[in-house]
């Protein structure tokens, strides 16, 4: 039987402060773990450490899909309804909060061959709810088989 080595690499990575809307993040999440390479079969996790921000994949080529997703998520989940009673923090802070819970704060990746195994049209996003919010933290956990 071959003796297989495993890899665990986690890092928590911190992306820069963006504006409200759908951010295609793959190139800054896949610079922040270069040992990706190295796996021959694994798992790829990402957990955003916010409950105003999401993560998702999705188209990566046409940017008029992340505008029309918030386009879409701003219709459906909107501001200043009446039976919100979170509103200290704003008037989007709520609906942040709900749009979130909907896309939700992680995601998996299969990796093999050393590549995440997303699709020709998929990239990872960065779901920002906020008018102004600051820089978001994410954990990135990979763990599989190492080509050593």
């Amino acid at each position: 039987m071959e003796d297989r080595k495993q890899m665990w690499v986690q890092r928590t990575i911190e992306l820069l402060k963006k504006q409200r809307g759908f951010h295609l993040i793959t190139d800054e999440v896949l610079v922040s773990v270069p040992e990706l390479e190295r796996i021959k079969v694994g798992l790829f996790h990402l957990f955003i450490q916010h409950t105003s921000a999401s993560l998702a994949i999705n188209e990566n080529a046409d940017p008029d899909v992340r505008r029309d997703m918030e386009s879409y998520f701003s219709r459906a989940v909107p501001e200043n309804e009446p039976y919100y009673q979170h509103i200290l923090e704003g008037e989007d802070d709520m609906p942040a909060h709900l749009k979130a819970v909907i896309l939700g704060e992680s995601i998996t990746i299969p990796v093999f061959g050393g590549r995440l195994q997303i699709g020709t049209w998929q990239g990872i996003y960065l779901c920002e709810h906020r008018n102004s919010a600051e820089s978001r933290k994410i954990i990135v956990t990979l763990n599989g088989e190492d080509y050593e």
